[in-house]
């Protein structure tokens, strides 16, 4: 018996996935517990029509992603922090303060956690960051550490 899985089921298939189930697990277990749909022609045009929907809106996604990744691109982000005569800051930059920064100057909200920082800045300069903006998408971002 074809089933249309509506949960994740363990040894048997993932959400949304048409499966072959025998026909006592299926009657049984399956449609009982609610964990899946028999899978006759409404129910495959629905599945279809909720794949389709989902594609759109991950593609969506990623025209966005690609659009910030080439604003980004094109400016320079400047952080003024207090910091020594050799150039040493106190404290650090993290991921958190570009993000804000990000909001305050250019109205890119961005989170935080997709800013690839390998650690903490610690002296004045020039970095370069790397931007997780989507699957496959990666932005950089100049970002200039100025000291007071």
């Amino acid at each position: 018996m074809k089933v249309i899985l509506l949960d994740n089921v363990k040894g048997v298939g993932k959400k949304d996935e048409v499966i072959n189930a025998n026909d006592g697990y299926a009657r049984n277990f399956l449609l009982p517990k609610g964990l899946a749909l028999e899978a006759n022609n409404s129910n495959l045009s629905k599945l279809k029509a909720k794949q389709d929907s989902k594609a759109f809106k991950r593609e969506e996604e990623k025209n966005k992603a690609l659009e910030i990744k080439s604003q980004l691109e094109k400016i320079t982000l400047k952080l003024e922090v207090k910091a020594g005569e050799n150039g040493k800051i106190f404290g650090g930059v993290t991921s958190k303060e570009i993000s804000e920064r990000l909001k305050e100057q250019v109205n890119i909200d961005l989170d935080k956690k997709k800013i690839d920082l390998k650690e903490t800045i610690k002296t004045t300069g020039i970095f370069t960051i790397d931007l997780k903006l989507f699957e496959g998408v990666i932005g950089k971002l100049k970002v200039e550490i100025i000291g007071k």
